[in-house]
């Protein structure tokens, strides 16, 4: 008797079930034709389009859908009696999760073949906005709080604070004050840009993710580097970041250096038709509470050098 295996497009590895649970499946509209499917026997996992006939009676197999529909009655039930709850339980001996290039967790990361959606220049601004200011906030906090233990270490010494710039224990100090924030910045892009989401929380909210050129999750080291050559891009006057806009593939300077790609959340997945080339809310209401804050400081700054010029 042969066991069904299938894949979601959140990596998970889902079974064992009947043939006749994935006819079901497929009827109710659940399996897309990229869903990956196996079962003893199968050299490698195979997308559900290639097989479909075998387990609907369509093919050369169709007289072994009985068998199929019994399939895996013996095989431990889940703790919550579903037959699609993922299973962690250890593989046959068969079975492709055994070799090292058939796990699911590599084969449904990634689907090819699809339209790609790029992100746009407006939505990786709103992005930026959102993590701009809340990775900016954080940073002035512990910004503060460490500034805040190096005087009051300082004055609890009974050290001149002004002193404490010409020696080295005082440069190391104010240098830690500096460098700890943007330590925690490469820390952020980098991590969440090789997490499963392959976004940071602004990415995440406007709907797109960062890739590599092939539109695969990027490690941890290639988000550190793609960190840094964003300084490239704000460098140049921004022009780096405005590159976005016009850019065949909406890349920017940092991303043609990296050899990243920031595209749709649905790009590159087994379900491409759910990309959106639309803004979006939450993309329009940032931008215009961004634009709000910039007008603002524009005119802030207009009446601080009119009273100024009042005053002299």
């Amino acid at each position: 008797m042969s066991t069904w295996y299938y894949s979601d497009a959140q990596r998970n590895r889902l079974g064992p079930v009947a043939a006749a649970d994935l006819a079901q499946l497929h009827d109710n509209g659940q399996l897309a034709p990229e869903v990956l499917v196996w079962r003893e026997g199968m050299p490698d996992w195979k997308p559900w389009r290639e097989v479909m006939d075998e387990v609907l009676g369509r093919g050369p197999a169709a007289s072994n859908r009985a068998t199929f529909a019994v399939a895996g009655a013996d095989a431990p039930p889940t703790a919550s009696g579903n037959p699609y709850e993922v299973v962690e339980r250890a593989a046959p001996p068969a079975s492709p999760y055994a070799a090292p290039r058939a796990t699911v967790g590599q084969s449904t990361d990634w689907h090819g073949g699809g339209e790609v959606v790029y992100a746009g220049f407006w939505k990786r601004a709103a992005a930026t906005f959102i993590d701009g200011f809340a990775i900016g906030l954080v940073g002035v906090v512990v910004q503060m709080l460490l500034m805040g233990v190096f005087f009051g270490g300082v004055a609890a010494f009974g050290s001149d604070p002004s002193s404490m710039f010409s020696s080295g224990a005082g440069i190391v100090g104010i240098a830690l004050v500096y460098l700890i924030p943007i330590a925690m910045q490469v820390v952020y892009y980098a991590a969440m840009h090789a997490s499963a989401s392959q976004a940071t929380l602004g990415k995440l909210a406007v709907g797109i993710k960062v890739t590599d050129a092939s539109g695969h999750r990027i490690g941890f080291w290639h988000g550190v580097g793609r960190y840094f050559a964003t300084w490239l891009s704000a460098l140049i006057l921004c022009i780096g970041y405005v590159m976005a806009a016009f850019t065949d593939q909406k890349r920017a300077l940092h991303d043609m250096v990296a050899s990243t790609l920031v595209v749709d959340r649905w790009a590159f997945t087994a379900q491409p038709e759910r990309q959106r080339r639309e803004l979006g809310t939450v993309t329009i209401v940032v931008l215009a509470l961004g634009g709000l804050l910039v007008v603002g400081y524009f005119v802030l700054i207009g009446v601080a050098i009119a009273l100024a010029g009042m005053a002299g």
